[in-house]
């Protein structure tokens, strides 16, 4: 791509997976007031998450990635966002402690709304309707009226996005993440399972290192990497309209930059070369993400880091492999050795969700836990093999007691589907799933570092000048 970037240049090429506004004064008008709202992240805060994740790239930490398959209108709520938070900090303790790594946080929320869909359309009860895309556009109800595109619902988006920021900024930085609370973040609901179990053992050691260095004068008055945490946001940068107006250029840099979330990515629905979304992530200057399916080939994959990343920038570019627990060890190590042999600095996460869904025998959508680890396990061997670092997982998880994937645990069953089926789209790992794949993932880094000890470097001096 030769031509010149700019936020709204993503219009003169062919694009997927967009809506259909009938109405386009209206929703011209929409990405105008969109463009005058305060932005919903800074380009310092970006900045600070890119040289994260160029630690990360070096085998110097992990990036934890996960939250709601897509944000919905209706559960947005104070009690939500807190459940996820605390079922976030207890994945990213148990791969610190556990694990032996620095853990990027980065929360599929405060702008996870829009999702690709496999058809424009589908049929309930023998009634045809257009498919569901996500609140940013349109209704999940069934109806003729609901599922017609709203623009005005990218204005109830921005919203939520700047309500639940607010919030988690206060969790953050607040106190709700320091480590001397650490048996506080426990749900109620799970107490009882096996994970929880392990997670209090695993807390009473931290409180025990914690008490030692009380003793040495360290607390969290005068260590405040104790009390506080650092969070990111990201989403899928589907709806193009809406990220051009919520683009900005920052006044230090004099760079563009999406000010929607911190971290954007590429599905793999809209990874074309010469397509408009590759074209609008090219010119920003975020953190970007690239989702790999089965149908990516090593020579095509150059060619996108070429263009998302042109200037080989550490931290720049993740590559969120998602092909399915029984297609992994066919796929990755190509990608892997291509990207090797091209000398591209990346970070390898996995999303073990997406291709693992199948339709249960009671006709949910559903996502079995074993094939979900065993893609996690495959990836990070590959890895190993390929002498290449496992950098991070990419997981659809809730805060909440769901009953949407099987297995676990607690073996949820086909059955148990229908007890607690609550997404509006794909199915999530529920607080236990989520706590158990953090200790295997934690198993599985600590083989790696047998294989290869490295030395983590303190970053917060660094940090801090920014």
């Amino acid at each position: 791509m030769t031509t010149k970037w700019a936020p709204d240049s993503w219009r003169k090429f062919p694009v997927q997976q967009m809506p259909f506004y009938a109405d386009a004064s209206k929703l011209s008008i929409v990405e105008q007031r969109l463009a005058g709202f305060p932005p919903l992240v800074f380009a310092g805060e970006a900045r600070k998450l890119k040289r994260k994740l160029a630690k990360v790239s070096e085998g110097k930490g992990f990036l934890l990635q996960g939250g709601d398959c897509a944000e919905s209108f209706a559960e947005h709520s104070a009690d939500n966002i807190r459940d996820f938070f605390r079922v976030f900090l207890q994945m990213a303790v148990v791969l610190t402690f556990a694990g032996g790594q620095p853990v990027v946080k980065v929360g599929r929320i405060a702008g996870q709304f829009a999702k690709p869909r496999s058809s424009p359309t589908e049929t309930i009860d023998g009634v045809e309707y257009p498919i569901y895309r996500g609140d940013i556009v349109n209704d999940s109800a069934a109806t003729v009226e609901g599922r017609v595109p709203d623009p005005e619902r990218q204005i109830m988006a921005y919203r939520q996005s700047a309500a639940t920021l607010n919030l988690l900024r206060a969790f953050a930085q607040g106190g709700y993440a320091n480590l001397e609370h650490v048996h506080q973040w426990t749900l109620g609901f799970l107490k009882d399972s096996p994970a929880s179990a392990q997670y209090e053992e695993l807390s009473s050691r931290i409180t025990e290192a914690m008490g030692f260095m009380r003793a040495c004068g360290i607390t969290a008055e005068t260590a405040p990497q104790l009390r506080s945490t650092d969070f990111f946001t990201s989403h899928e940068a589907l709806l193009l309209g809406y990220e051009q107006a919520m683009t900005r250029v920052d006044s230090t840099s004099g760079d563009y930059y999406a000010t929607s979330g911190h971290m954007l990515w590429v599905g793999d629905r809209t990874r074309q070369l010469d397509h408009a979304h590759v074209e609008f992530a090219r010119g920003i200057k975020n953190p970007i993400g690239l989702k790999c399916g089965p149908s990516l080939k090593p020579d095509e994959l150059i060619k996108l880091i070429d263009v998302l990343n042109p200037e080989n920038e550490p931290g720049r570019l993740t590559l969120i492999s998602r092909f399915g627990f029984d297609k992994v060890e066919k796929h990755l190590p190509e990608l892997i050795r291509a990207v090797k042999r091209e000398g591209r600095v990346v970070v390898w996460s996995c999303d073990p969700m997406h291709g693992n869904t199948i339709k249960s025998t009671s006709g949910y959508k559903t996502r079995p836990f074993d094939a979900i680890l065993n893609e996690v396990r495959h990836f990070m061997a590959v890895h190993r093999a390929e002498g290449t670092h496992a950098g991070g997982i990419h997981v659809e998880m809730t805060g909440k007691d769901v009953t949407e994937c099987t297995g676990g645990l607690r073996a949820l069953r086909d059955e148990d589907l229908n007890d607690r089926y609550h997404t509006f789209c794909d199915p999530r790992l529920n607080a236990a799933q989520a706590l158990e794949m953090a200790f295997l993932v934690a198993d599985e880094l600590k083989k790696e570092q047998a294989l290869r000890p490295r030395k983590f470097e303190d970053d917060e001096n660094v940090e801090a000048a920014e």
